[in-house]
């Protein structure tokens, strides 16, 4: 059993080029994640710290996993997403050292909470 914190407020995925500088909104909040790869920059940022022009899907709640988790754990995802994906709810996963971070379309939240409490899992608000 794991015990997942709903965080407050919403976020956005964001997609830039893959060679597009750091942008300094990307890091104003108190959650963020930027990943560069060969085929984008993502940025996954507060809803509002994302500015108009930019490629983003808002709209997301994340559920934070409560750790720290050990890096050799396994199955810690698969144990989160397979209810998920037995309801149809799509997930996006930001991974931390510590943690792992589970978002899920607002409309959707209530939906996960109940199918991953159902898998066992407790989720505090």
């Amino acid at each position: 059993m794991l015990t997942l914190t709903v965080m407050p407020g919403a976020f956005a995925i964001c997609r830039l080029a893959p060679d597009a500088p750091l942008p300094s909104w990307a890091a104003a909040g108190r959650f963020f994640s930027i990943t560069r790869t060969s085929e984008d920059l993502s940025v996954d940022c507060a809803d509002g710290d994302a500015p108009a022009g930019v490629k983003a899907e808002k709209g997301w709640r994340a559920l934070k996993v409560e750790g720290p988790l050990e890096l050799s754990a396994v199955g810690i995802i698969a144990s989160l997403a397979a209810p998920l994906a037995a309801e149809r709810i799509s997930v996006f996963v930001v991974s931390t050292f510590d943690t792992d971070y589970l978002l899920v379309r607002y409309e959707s939240l209530e939906s996960a909470a109940a199918a991953l409490a159902r898998a066992g899992h407790r989720i505090r608000t």
